[in-house]
């Protein structure tokens, strides 16, 4: 389970290489898209997170953008509202030749195929891990505050009827 807070950049540690589904190319030719489903709302966004591929596991590097109308999926930006449970999906997109992550050289969905073909061109292989994720609110963010008062000095007893 990967566990954030609203309105913060964070970083998630997943199993990938042991599910690699084309292995015939060099880690430096795989990114991850990662689908984003809030279990509330079922609103759902993607997002390609900067990334170091370790030997066991992967570490993605999500940031957050407090604009949701400029987020850019391609430079690793969310825009996760509201909080709390979400899952995720990740899925392997593979290039031949040079990476690049934009809308002409980058499938947006994990359903998107970019035509023409070629080997500038990422193919999503498949998916690869998913899981939850939990993002709570950023402390003094919460949609219910509690405000605490002090302990009264004496007896805090009512009495009726006198």
């Amino acid at each position: 389970m990967i566990q954030a807070y609203t309105e913060s950049n964070f970083k998630a540690y997943l199993s990938t290489e042991d599910n690699r589904i084309d292995t015939s190319v060099d880690k430096r030719q795989i990114r991850f898209l990662v689908k984003l489903i809030n279990d509330m709302d079922g609103s759902i966004d993607y997002v390609y997170p900067a990334e170091v591929i370790n030997n066991r596991f992967t570490e993605m590097t999500f940031t957050y953008e407090s604009d949701a109308l400029t987020v850019n999926m391609f430079d690793g930006e969310v825009h996760l509202l509201p909080s709390g449970y979400w899952k995720y999906e990740v899925y392997e997109v593979s290039w031949i030749g040079t990476v690049t992550l934009s809308v002409e050289a980058a499938p947006s969905t994990e359903t998107d195929v970019i035509t023409p073909i070629g080997d500038d061109i990422g193919v999503v292989q498949g998916l690869v891990t998913k899981g939850k994720l939990y993002l709570a609110e950023k402390d003094g963010t919460e949609q219910v505050q509690y405000k605490q008062h002090p302990e009264p000095s004496g007896t805090n007893y009512i009495y009726y009827g006198q």
